[in-house]
């Protein structure tokens, strides 16, 4: 899989038994993958990313693994790269509590919030039932994301999102105040995420941010920002 931002490669398939644990439960697969990725890194840039980390543990075991791998093709005669980033993905609320730890050993953190807001919430958002529940503009995924890039960011650490979120037009204004670094999204909704960046300053970003982590639900938080910046309803 590649993160669409970056060209990141990300070891690991969140579609086969959630990510992280099903290569560490399975390490012949997860051993070819990461040497797939070790040998491709020295033809070019290559970031790794371990999706579906759930605390230091799990990042832990994963780097040490890539590690054994690392030296293996060493020992074959295969070159790899030393010193590649290594980052995750903030998908569940247990690695946004803990993001100040994981910040520390990771290069980079990317936040997934279509699954961040299903497990924060206990909705599934498949389930058409529970959509108006399973929202990521709920407060309680916002207040989970500022502490993800705060954390990040007291460590010197960039943050992304990869997830529906990243591409709403309501969402741009909050997130940019949130100090989200780099925004991932699908090609026809980067123009008008352009434009809105364009037109809003840092200060009132950071304002309308601010604001939103008030309100007490999704609803509120959609309004506030369509009232106060009318660019967005598109």
């Amino acid at each position: 899989d590649r993160h669409p931002a970056r060209g990141v490669a990300t070891a690991g398939d969140e579609a086969t038994g959630r990510a992280i644990r099903f290569c560490l439960s399975n390490p012949d697969i997860f051993r070819t993958q990461l040497r797939a990725l070790l040998r491709a890194s020295v033809h070019g840039r290559l970031e790794i990313m371990f999706p579906m980390i759930s605390g230091l543990e799990e990042l832990e075991e994963a780097v040490d693994f890539l590690n054994v791998v690392r030296e293996e093709l060493k020992a074959e005669g295969v070159d790899a790269a030393e010193d590649l980033p290594v980052g995750i993905m903030i998908e569940v609320p247990s690695a946004a509590l803990v993001a100040d730890v994981l910040a520390k050993r990771s290069h980079f953190f990317s936040i997934g919030t279509n699954d961040l807001s299903q497990y924060t919430l206990a909705a599934d958002r498949t389930n058409a039932g529970v959509a108006n529940i399973a929202s990521s503009f709920q407060p309680p995924v916002l207040r989970l994301v500022k502490m993800v890039i705060d954390a990040a960011h007291k460590e010197g650490k960039w943050v992304g999102m990869c997830g529906e979120l990243a591409g709403e037009p309501v969402a741009i204004p909050i997130l940019l105040g949130l100090g989200l670094d780099e925004f991932s999204m699908n090609p026809p909704a980067i123009p008008i995420a352009k434009q809105i960046i364009r037109s809003i300053s840092k200060s009132q970003a950071e304002v309308v941010a601010e604001m939103v982590l008030t309100l007490e639900n999704s609803d509120q938080v959609q309004e506030y920002v369509r009232d106060l910046l009318p660019i967005v309803n598109f």
